[in-house]
């Protein structure tokens, strides 16, 4: 197929030309008189095989041929002459060994790295050593290179990636796929040297970035009928450029310096490099414009003299549209909608991009149009269903069980997938609304099995059978020791089988069904063959391997998506062609991505050692940029704000920005405005989808619902809330709705307040008998008792003690003064009182911390306050808790003491600051609060009068229950009620 030739034979295509489509375009060019058996001769090596199917399906639209061969170049078995290599070693295993060495390293010196970065460190480990052998780098280099002048840091480092390699090399026969691979390469260079082949070998679509790659696309290029054709060559480029980048390091970041490698390492110069078809870029211009563009910072001086001899800057830009985006929303937006045209127009679409989270954004978008793209990505495995499953009941051994992650794995559409699933799902609501009602931080085995059996009125054997099967499998689950990893496997998918399967299984459960389930069972399998090599390890530690491993995972969309509509990555985006490509976040941190620091080598150790700098990942997506923007037509996307905080433009915008900004007699910065306008019509159309209609905003409310659904029976301690805000007592019992618990309960000073209650009611209690008792060291006994029974929360616990033992002395002073005046008779649990007020028809309960009784048969009521104890201008006017208490007991109210005289009445604040606050029943008598009591509850039996929402709270920022409900916000409190009689 080819002439004799005493150069490598090297080709290339432009940037902008669909690459699979030209080599089979140059392949009929250079086969159109061969017999047709010559296409059968031909073998094509891809690096990916997306490539190879791409190929594929173009030989398969015809016309009728005989197929060439086509493999991975990384699928080389069949070259050799002595037969396949021995097969390579499984790359998890290898990174288990590392996790072991990686532990005891961390276990001997603490300071290198935290125990739970085993797994990641391991990780990177081998991608070193993996990069090492492709290098052809050994451990002998890395122990020769000078490191006097680094940091004690690396010198460790270097120590052990040279102990960790020879390990490896002494542990096993089997070589890594890297090594296997550059000793396939090895070999087949020595055979072809002798025995070259007769038939053609093309290696295509590579750009021979990493060692091994190269030194094969040597060998081939070399081949009498041997050929490399490269993608996306810069032809436009002048020598010059060329020659500036040769013997020096700092061209890595430069798109086209791996081409420059591979002639230098060939004897060739690029000129050399000859164009694979006569086929044009869409847009030659273009290419000459971003070539310029790009050009090293050394040399971007050209752009003064070669710029003014660029032409057509408008016919350039004239297909590039530029978004600009306030928000990562609104640049997700305009992208979706010109999907969404060029769907309708059966326009094909690619939308190119490293940022996940920005596809994902996108994805929701054209949801709403029915639109499901291609996305070449898939889902990260451990974002599947299975893949959240398996990280969910893996958090049972490490973590204490909490209400949240309960009610989480519960819900999980994969537990109890084996049969009933109905009702189990109806089980786990019942379940939530009463842990909601009545607070379950966290469940044990006990607590769990009597909430759900009080989640129903009836006694029901279904629900505590059900119970029981989630408590046994859920609860106290957590290992503090070390394991081996196969008995973790072991526990771990015995009970994600067991909770998958339900309580009552009757078929599979769904865990290992579909692309997701098949794929997490793959590699699930594969870590029990290997997990005699992870050693043991914490709980910890098997929860962040199951993380990593699993988040290395895809799985492709099992709903059938767009033909015309694609998500890809960079890598993909190098061997597709569409019509209308989307280069999207172009913010720099995002695409190029940042390079990743090394913990191993830093650069001037990995420069000395030959092995890759970290801006050749630069270079590979400058180069992929490079690519995309030469598209027919593009659009460059990005936003300028990210999480609240400004964006960098991509290094590739601002270049582009600067050149044109600096061709003004050309155009330029008309150029650039036009793209940035073309852009904003389209960001314009975004706002206005995305714009909410204008709606009213709510008033102030002020219900006044029918007198028969007003309340009839309130709380002493609800009289507060009618003075401050009505509108809470209407929502309460006239719509009988009341605020959830969180499930997931926090030490607020609710839940203190009603511990510190109990705390003084005990130790009260105990010094009846004896007096003796009222001490420090007796009040503390049982505040820790109490709190270490009921406050799960052992950080917020050690706070609340300390500040309950400052209060200690003066609680146990006072307390003796108290006894001394009275003796302690009716408390919380006695001390209820029910008044009856049947002027109006109403009932007033309460229910007093503490009553006690004088000699003379006088009472003093007492009630306790964590927080501040009200002043007597707030209780005059608001906060008439005790003065109340105090009428309802002359009135004979509380059973408990009968009718009697109030001596006094008192606030015993027992917070930070403990102090006393008397309340003034001489100046407001318990008969006077009696009628102001009737005269209050009688104005709100009137049919006008409303229940108005925040009245008259302490601080208008104060938080309340019915907030929501009230749409608070909308109004706020200098806005006049309005009141709106209820049917």
């Amino acid at each position: 197929m080819f002439k004799s030739s005493k150069t490598p034979r090297l080709y290339a295509c432009e940037p902008g030309i669909d690459f699979p489509t030209a080599v089979l375009t140059g392949l009929d060019n250079r086969l159109k008189n061969a017999p047709p058996e010559d296409w059968a001769r031909i073998t094509i090596l891809v690096n990916t095989q997306r490539m190879a199917r791409r190929l594929r399906e173009l030989l398969d639209l015809g016309p009728p041929r005989f197929l060439p061969k086509i493999q991975m170049l990384t699928d080389l078995d069949n070259f050799l002459p002595d037969g396949p290599l021995p097969p390579s070693m499984s790359g998890l295993k290898r990174r288990l060994e590392l996790v072991s060495l990686i532990t005891k390293l961390i276990e001997s010196q603490p300071d290198i790295a935290a125990q739970s970065s085993c797994f990641d460190l391991a990780d990177s480990l081998a991608n070193l050593i993996d990069e090492m052998q492709g290098e052809a780098v050994t451990p002998e280099d890395i122990a020769r290179l000078d490191i006097t002048d680094q940091s004690g840091h690396w010198a460790r480092t270097q120590q052990f990636i040279s102990i960790a390699q020879k390990y490896i090399s002494a542990a096993e026969s089997a070589p890594d796929p890297t090594a296997r691979q550059r000793e396939n390469v090895l070999k087949l260079q020595a055979h072809w040297i002798k025995n070259p082949p007769p038939h053609p070998i093309l290696l295509v679509g590579s750009t021979g970035s990493r060692g091994t790659t190269q030194l094969l696309m040597q060998n081939i290029a070399t081949l009498p009928q041997g050929a490399v054709i490269l993608p996306g060559f810069d032809f436009s480029m002048p020598r010059q450029v060329w020659n500036q980048m040769m013997g020096t390091s700092t061209g890595e970041d430069h798109p086209q310096f791996r081409f420059l490698q591979l002639t230098r390492n060939l004897n060739v110069s690029p000129s050399d490099i000859e164009p694979w078809t006569e086929d044009f870029p869409p847009s030659v211009d273009r290419n000459r414009l971003v070539s310029l563009a790009l050009r090293p910072a050394p040399v971007t001086d050209a752009w003064q003299r070669e710029g003014l001899k660029l032409s057509n800057l408008s016919g350039a830009t004239e297909m590039i549209t530029l978004i600009e985006a306030d928000t990562l929303r609104a640049e997700a937006t305009s992208i979706a909608m010109r999907l969404r045209q060029a769907a309708e127009c059966g326009q094909k679409a690619a939308l190119v991009t490293p940022d996940r989270m920005l596809t994902r954004q996108v994805t929701a978008a054209l949801d709403r149009w029915n639109i499901i793209p291609d996305d070449s990505a898939g889902t990260p495995l451990h974002l599947s269903p299975p893949g959240r499953f398996l990280r969910h009941t893996a958090l049972l051994f490490k973590n204490t069980l909490d209400a949240e992650a309960l009610l989480t794995l519960m819900k999980h559409p994969l537990t109890h997938s084996g049969g009933a699933r109905n009702t189990h799902q109806l089980n786990t609501q019942r379940l939530e609304l009463k842990m909601r009602k009545s607070g379950l931080p966290y469940p044990d085995h006990t607590n769990l099995i009597a909430c759900a059996c009080n989640s129903v009125k009836t006694d029901d054997t279904e629900i505590k059978e059900w119970a029981t099967w989630a408590a046994n499998l859920v609860c106290s689950k957590t290992v503090d020791g070390n394991l081996p990893l196969g008995e973790w496997l072991t526990r771990h998918l015995t009970l994600s089988q067991e909770l998958a399967a339900g309580h009552l299984p009757i078929k599979d459960s769904d865990l290992w069904e579909k692309q997701a389930g098949q794929a997490t069972k793959a590699i699930m399998d594969d870590l029990q063959v290997q997990a005699e090599f992870g050693g043991k390890m914490s709980a910890g530690d098997y929860v962040s391997i199951i993380n990593a491993i699993l988040s290395q995972g895809k799985v492709r969309d099992r709903d059938a998506p767009h033909p015309n509509i694609m998500i890809w990555g960079t890598l993909e985006a190098r061997v597709q062609g569409a019509e209308l490509v989307i280069l999207a976040s172009l913010n720099d941190g995002t695409w190029p991505e940042p390079v990743e620091p090394d913990p191993w080598l830093n650069r001037k150790m990995r420069l000395d050692a030959g092995l890759l700098l970290p801006e050749r990942r630069i270079g590979l997506s400058a180069h992929d940029f490079q690519q995309a923007i030469a598209a027919r037509e593009v659009w460059l996307t990005r936003s300028i704000r990210s999480d609240d905080a400004e964006t960098v433009p991509s290094r590739w915008i601002n270049r582009l920005s600067n050149l044109l900004s600096g061709l003004a007699s050309l155009g330029g910065p008309e150029a650039w405005a036009d793209m940035k306008n073309r852009g904003e019509k389209w960001l314009t159309l975004a706002r206005q989808l995305d714009a909410s209609p204008e709606k009213q905003k709510a008033l102030r409310p002020s219900p006044c619902p029918p007198i028969v659904t007003r309340p009839k029976k309130l709380s002493v301690t609800e009289i507060q809330n009618l003075i401050r805000d009505p509108y809470a007592i209407y929502a309460k019992h006239s719509l009988r709705l009341r605020p959830l618990k969180p499930l997931v309960q926090r030490p607020d000073a609710l839940l203190r307040g009603v511990l510190s209650h109990e705390i003084m009611e005990v130790f009260v209690k105990t010094t009846l008998d004896n007096p003796k008792l009222i001490t420090v060291d007796n009040l503390m006994q049982h505040a820790n008792h109490i709190l270490k029974r009921d406050f799960p929360w052992p950080a917020a616990r050690i706070l609340w003690l300390a500040r309950f033992n400052r209060a200690a002395q003066w609680i146990v002073d006072t307390e003796i003064k108290r006894q001394k005046i009275a003796f302690p008779t009716a408390f919380e649990d006695t001390a209820n009182g029910r008044l009856k007020l049947s002027s109006i028809g109403m009932i007033i309960e309460g229910r007093a911390d503490r009553i006690d009784v004088d000699p003379e048969g006088q009472v003093l009521i007492y009630d306790y306050k964590t927080g501040q104890p009200p002043t007597k201008d707030q209780q005059k006017h608001f906060d008439k808790q005790l003065l109340i208490e105090a009428a309802m007991i002359e009135a004979g109210a509380f059973a408990t003491v009968g009718t009697r005289v109030v001596r006094a009445a008192e606030f015993i604040g027992i917070g930070s600051n403990p102090k006393i606050q008397k309340a003034d029943i001489l100046d407001e008598p318990p008969s006077q609060i009696l009628k102001q009591l009737v005269k209050l509850l009688s104005s709100y039996l009137e049919v006008d009068k409303g229940y108005t929402s925040r009245r008259a709270l302490y601080e208008d920022q104060q938080s309340r229950d019915y907030d929501q409900l009230a749409r608070f916000g909308e109004w706020d409190v200098t806005d006049e009620p309005q009141a709106e009689k209820l049917l």
